[in-house]
């Protein structure tokens, strides 16, 4: 009995100080003489972490748990439950509180840069195995302004997407536009689309989503930076949501910038717009009324999708589809469909519709509450890509 008593005084002295891990370890030591393993040895080597776009080696190991918040005390509580706090299942936050502590700002840095960024995790979501939407706002807009007029958290909260929106420093443009017009911000591996496809390695390894559900969407410079994305990263995003945006390799500075956004299609006539390959699926949203971004310019977007399964040697038919959104607006629905029939690409034309996002929020800027909702039209297009898993 000596030997078990002390042990066991052993124990409670460990467990007095706060340690129970000691106390464990050594109860066990004691009492059967194992020796626990020393730490990092779980029996199999531990493999090479990936390097992301920055080139960096993965995070350290992710310690998981499960958290329940319990708020504070009510005075008038006369139940052990209500003296503690009632859970989430009795009582759940209002939708704007939630939203609020669901609605952080982050700051993400590596080789290529650094970049300030809103995320959204639904409240409750599991977020390993759940899709990533990299949102990219337009000129003059914010994270805030941009998920405000699109409304895109309360879409993702019911389909379980998690959402990031980057923020263009004022420092790189002054109206925070994204450099989709300079050469060295239209490739891989070199300034912003090197630093937004880092961020969104980082979230997907960091949060455990499912790397083949990543998806990037944006509205005017966003879209067009949003398709150079989908273009040079084919590996990492899968579909693209490209709102009054402009195709890859539409401009090379400033002055050609404004040139396609005037006129768009004589710019694809001279081969601009034809520059690289795109695998990622696409669904496009222009205004036929657009003055801001000429609206061939959504044309030539599709273009390049098309070209590239022209080039993999796959057919297609395109399927026009006549419609009046629920505030009035006509458009038209093309669908390109790939020689497996899987969709390609979809082609939304919104008639009298301006430079705005279509079924937006008038709280935010840019919006156009009478079209179709393209923010629930492209995660409805994104989640359709679920069984098209790329490997």
């Amino acid at each position: 009995m000596k030997p078990l008593n002390d042990a066991l005084r052993q124990a409670m002295r460990r467990i007095g100080t706060g340690d129970l891990r000691a106390a464990t370890a050594g109860l066990l030591r004691d009492l059967t003489g194992d020796r626990p393993p020393p730490a990092g040895d779980v029996g199999h080597p531990r493999p090479v972490p990936a390097r992301d776009a920055c080139g960096r080696a993965g995070p350290p190991p992710v310690i998981e748990g499960q958290w329940r918040v319990v708020e504070p005390a009510d005075r008038n509580a006369t139940s052990p439950e209500d003296r503690i706090g009632p859970s989430r299942e009795r009582r759940r936050a209002p939708p704007s509180e939630t939203a609020e502590r669901a609605f952080r700002t982050l700051n993400f840095s590596c080789e290529a840069g650094s970049v300030d960024y809103k995320l959204y995790v639904p409240d409750g979501l599991e977020t390993r195995g759940a899709p990533l939407l990299l949102m990219l706002h337009g000129c003059t807009q914010s994270p805030e302004d941009f998920a405000r007029g699109t409304r895109m958290n309360a879409l993702a909260l019911e389909r379980g997407f998690v959402v990031a929106y980057p923020e263009q420093a004022s420092d790189r443009n002054p109206n925070r536009c994204w450099s989709w017009f300079r050469p060295g911000d239209q490739k891989r591996g070199q300034g912003e689309p090197a630093l937004l496809a880092a961020l969104t390695q980082h979230l997907t390894r960091v949060h455990r989503l499912d790397d083949r559900r990543v998806f990037v969407a944006g509205l005017s410079a966003g879209g067009a930076m949003a398709a150079v994305l989908a273009h040079a990263y084919p590996d990492i995003f899968a579909a693209m949501g490209v709102h009054s945006g402009l195709p890859v390799g539409a401009a090379h500075d400033v002055a050609s910038a404004f040139t396609a956004m005037r006129q768009g299609r004589s710019v694809a006539a001279q081969g601009g717009a034809r520059a690289g390959t795109a695998t990622a699926r696409a669904i496009v949203f222009h205004g036929d009324r657009d003055a801001t971004v000429h609206p061939s310019n959504g044309y030539d977007v599709i273009a390049q999708i098309l070209d590239s399964d022209t080039a993999a040697g796959s057919a297609r038919t395109d399927t026009p589809e006549r419609g009046v959104s629920n505030g009035g607006r006509r458009y038209t629905r093309i669908v390109h469909r790939r020689a497996d029939d899987t969709v390609g690409a979809e082609h939304w034309i919104i008639e009298g519709a301006g430079h705005a996002w279509s079924g937006g929020d008038p709280a935010g800027s840019f919006t156009d509450a009478a079209g179709p909702d393209a923010s629930q039209e492209m995660l409805r297009f994104f989640s359709d890509g679920d069984r098209l898993r790329r490997r």
